[in-house]
């Protein structure tokens, strides 16, 4: 079998190929790299099959986030040359390898083959899987860029809603002896699980990776006027390269934007259940359940994953540059209340949360729409690459933000809400940091433009513009597409619910 069904010039589709298509495409892929945020499942049982520390299994998720962000920056570029079918064959086979090559390192007991699997060589899959399919949304979606976005990335946020469950029940036949309470499992019912990852998220993955096209030449949706885009606050229809966007303070004012915003969510996010119990404990006793905590962690989820979808199609009303300064704006205030009067009502604890975690998702969504206002559409991808190795950087500052402060204050389990004050109060200082930045954002000087790749308007298209009028309803795959990431998503946010019930229950 020939690698030439993968060229991007295999990949373009007719002029009446139909364009919601490409979102189940794009959610087959991150549906399945989003597994990375459910590490929590076997986290315990990894710990106690390498008698080893949390923070040396721990790490595993690190690398494989650095990876993420690394391998993002260093192959946006070739994603966008080589084409999204490449590019997402290419992030299924290293994830699937990673998956194996950890159950290897699980069976054989050497931990630093869980490190180079999952860590390393998956942590590329997950880096290259979540822009491939960035630029190509954009481009079939020029009239709604936040929704066509946010209605992927929506699917890295919901990954885990699928795979937690899952682990726990494919862990349980794996293992007899699987204990549901404490987490653990034996070190071959891991494995196994790992190995059945590898192939249903080949499978998935490849699906998407053959589904994905791009549009012809010239192609726009019936009745679009690119003119219309042009006269909105900082869009631009003048192209921008990766290597020349990387020296705008554009660029860098968005890289800080979403490193203070992640870093903010992190900071709730990687501490969320025990968080909640040490806010309402009386007399050294948490009033909140271990299980209505676990809830906790589920409304979480579905509000970060809500917040990728709702937030960045709003963004195509009301503007990137606004709807981050309600992100960070607001966050600032929601931050500030969850500090000094969080511990007031359990309700208005999960409400901040929540709203702060919709932030959280929102902001990842809209990062492609913003970079393809600023930017164009030539190289987004890459340029989106580059931009999250500042996810990568505050994946490591908000834990360390966090747990520091804690640390400082007292002995897990031991912990009150006031302990929690000066970590929330630096996380809205980060948040002000950020929205000043965003403020500071301008359009991109002329001088880092691409000669000859102005984007068409309706006052300079020509005859090479091609606009479906007649779009195939191409009805049997469509169904199929959507059920393939449908079915899996449903299931996972009625598990989710199901878990949160127990919070006011």
């Amino acid at each position: 079998m020939t690698l030439a069904v993968l060229d991007r010039d295999r990949t373009v589709a007719k002029p009446t190929f139909n364009r919601w298509l490409i979102p189940p495409a794009a959610l087959a892929v991150h549906l399945c790299i989003g597994q990375v945020y459910a590490t929590s499942v076997y986290k315990s049982s990894l710990v106690e099959h390498f008698d080893s520390s949390l923070t040396a299994i721990g790490f595993i998720f690190s690398l494989a986030i650095v990876m993420l962000g690394v391998s993002a920056a260093v192959f946006g570029t070739w994603v966008d040359t080589g084409g999204p079918r490449r590019a997402m064959a290419a992030a299924a086979a290293c994830w699937a390898t990673g998956f194996l090559v950890a159950a290897l390192g699980i069976v054989s007991e050497q931990l630093w083959l869980v490190y180079l699997g999952y860590g390393v060589i998956g942590g590329i899959g997950l880096g290259i899987g979540y822009i491939s399919p960035v630029s190509t949304l954009i481009k079939w979606f020029p009239d709604r860029p936040g929704l066509a976005t946010g209605m992927a990335i929506m699917g890295f946020g919901g990954g885990a809603m699928i795979a937690s469950p899952a682990s726990s029940w494919l862990l349980e036949r794996y293992d007899s002896a699987f204990d549901t309470a404490s987490g653990v499992a034996s070190g071959s019912a891991v494995a196994k699980l790992f190995i059945t990852f590898a192939v249903v998220h080949l499978l998935v993955m490849s699906f998407g990776a053959w589904l994905i096209k791009v549009p012809p030449p010239g192609w726009r949706p019936a009745g679009f006027d690119p003119s219309t885009v042009k006269q909105k606050s900082l869009v631009t229809t003048e192209s921008v390269s990766a290597n020349n966007a990387i020296r705008t303070p554009q660029f860098w004012f968005l890289w800080v934007v979403l490193f203070c915003n992640v870093t903010a969510g992190i900071g709730i996010l990687e501490q969320a259940a025990p968080m909640i119990q040490d806010f309402f404990r009386e007399n050294g006793e948490s009033t909140v359940a271990a299980a209505s905590a676990a809830g906790f962690v589920g409304v979480l989820s579905l509000c970060n994953m809500a917040g990728r979808f709702v937030w960045s199609s709003t963004s195509d009303v009301v503007g990137r540059k606004p709807i981050y300064m309600l992100y960070l704006g607001v966050g600032v205030v929601l931050y500030l209340v969850l500090a000094l009067q969080g511990s007031t009502s359990v309700v208005l604890f999960v409400v901040l949360a929540g709203i702060i975690l919709s932030f959280y998702g929102g902001g990842f969504a809209t990062a492609p729409a913003y970079l393809r206002d600023l930017f164009g559409t030539f190289q987004v991808g890459a340029i989106h690459g580059r931009l999250l190795t500042a996810w990568s950087a505050a994946g490591i500052a908000g834990p360390l933000i966090v747990n520091g402060f804690l640390d400082a204050r007292g002995e897990p389990g031991n912990l009150q809400a006031a302990d929690y004050r000066p970590a929330l109060l630096t996380m809205a200082a980060l948040l002000a940091v950020g929205f000043v930045a965003n403020l500071l954002i301008r359009p991109v000087a002329d001088r880092f433009h691409e000669p000859g790749r102005t984007e068409p308007t309706a006052a300079s298209a020509d005859g090479d513009v091609v606009e479906a009028h007649d779009v195939e309803r191409q009805t049997p795959l469509l169904v199929l597409a959507w059920a393939v990431v449908g079915i899996p998503l449903g299931y996972g946010i009625y598990e989710t619910a199901a878990k949160a019930v127990d919070l006011f229950g």
